[in-house]
Parts: structure tokens; sequence; C-alpha cells
């Protein structure tokens, strides 16, 4: 992308159903769904927390959630921030299919929140200007699936406590939240599938959910 091309909160693709969100409790099996999904020829663009996360150990930086949360919001917001800016109608699948969005904005900045601390003003801007499809799939917590991973630094009440705070965020910005089912990893790549496709289908905010599966 040209640097003339690159656009602040990309107004020809914001709110669009092709920028879907895959968010969810962590551990609960959404980066496995996601390499299903990305095998299944889906465009992934990737979390940025974890990226922030191994940038910073690699090179001893202070920008780790455990460590000073609001620099890692900021390095978290400003990558997701490029990744959404990138993105243009020319290099979106060309089968009509949507980019997904391993977490988003939201899931990053609201993180101050669930640490009770304040959002500065232009990162709350950034949640107003960055918008995504109205539907988020999300998957829900899973509690006999869930392992410390290395990166998480975070037991599972914490990680029940936070995706409580995370599905506030998206309901209290306008979002829908849609639950993936608690089911195979094929099966549950086949709910998204038939999500995404059903989103193709209909103009941006005119979609409507079933109801969400029982978790």
């Amino acid at each position: 992308m040209l640097e003339d091309t690159y656009t602040a909160g990309n107004p020809a693709l914001c709110g669009s159903n092709r920028l879907i969100v895959l968010s969810g409790c962590s551990g609960s099996g959404k980066s496995t769904l996601l390499a299903a999904l990305s095998e299944a020829g889906c465009k992934v663009v990737p979390e940025a927390g974890r990226q922030i996360v191994r940038e910073e150990e690699a090179i001893g930086g202070t920008g780790l959630p455990w460590v000073d949360p609001l620099r890692f919001v900021e390095l978290a917001a400003s990558r997701y921030a490029y990744h959404f800016n990138s993105l243009s109608p020319d290099t979106l699948p060309a089968n009509g299919q949507p980019v997904i969005f391993d977490r988003s904005l939201v899931d990053v900045v609201s993180y101050l929140a669930y640490r009770g601390l304040e959002t500065p003003a232009h990162l709350g801007r950034m949640l107003e200007i960055y918008r995504y499809c109205p539907v988020v799939l999300m998957t829900p917590p899973w509690p006999e699936i869930y392992e410390d991973d290395g990166e998480r630094q975070k037991d599972l009440s914490e990680a029940l406590r936070e995706y409580e705070a995370l599905m506030e965020a998206y309901r209290g910005l306008g979002y829908q939240p849609l639950l993936i089912p608690k089911a195979t990893v094929p099966e549950r790549a086949a709910f998204v599938m038939e999500t995404l496709e059903r989103l193709r289908q209909t103009e941006t905010g005119s979609w409507r959910a079933r109801p969400e599966p029982l978790s």
C-alpha cells in the first residue's frame, strides 16, 4: 500500500460485513479454530497482542500487559490500526469472503477498563472510528480445555472475568456477539463458514443472528 492511499479509519471498509472479528475467552479454542479457518482458505489477521508480547520479550521491553498495561495497549492498538488501515476493496479475497481478525481494537483497549485503568481519550476515539462488522464471533468459556500456554499468564478465574468485561465492552459499543458452539473443530469451523456466508449475502447492519447457543 502506498503512503497516499493509507487512510486512518479506512472509510471505504469501516463497518463492513467483510471485516469480521473472532474473539472470546482465553483458552476456549479460538486459536485452534482460526488455524482451521486459515487452512480452509480464510484470510486471517493475526492477534496483535501476542505479536507485541513476543516482540517486547525479545528486546527486553516493558510493553507487556503484566509490566506496563498502558504501553502494551498503545503498541497493540497501533498494530491493529495498521492492519485495519492496510486493507482495501482491492486486497480483500476475490471470492467475496471476509477478512477475519484474531481479536480487535476493542479487546486491547477494553483491557484498560478491566484493569481499572483510565482509557486515554485518543484510544476511546479509536473505538468510535475503527468499526468492524456489527456481528462479532465469540468463543465462550470452556473450562474443560483451558490451559495456560505461557503467554497468557492468567488462571481460569481471571480469564472468565476478562471475558465478561470483553462481552460488556463489545455490547456497549453496539456490536452483537454471536457465541460459537462448544463442538469439534470441524463443527465449529462449519458454523463460522455458514455465518460468514449469511453475512456475505446481507447488507451491513441488516443481519440478525439466530439465538446464541447455550454455553
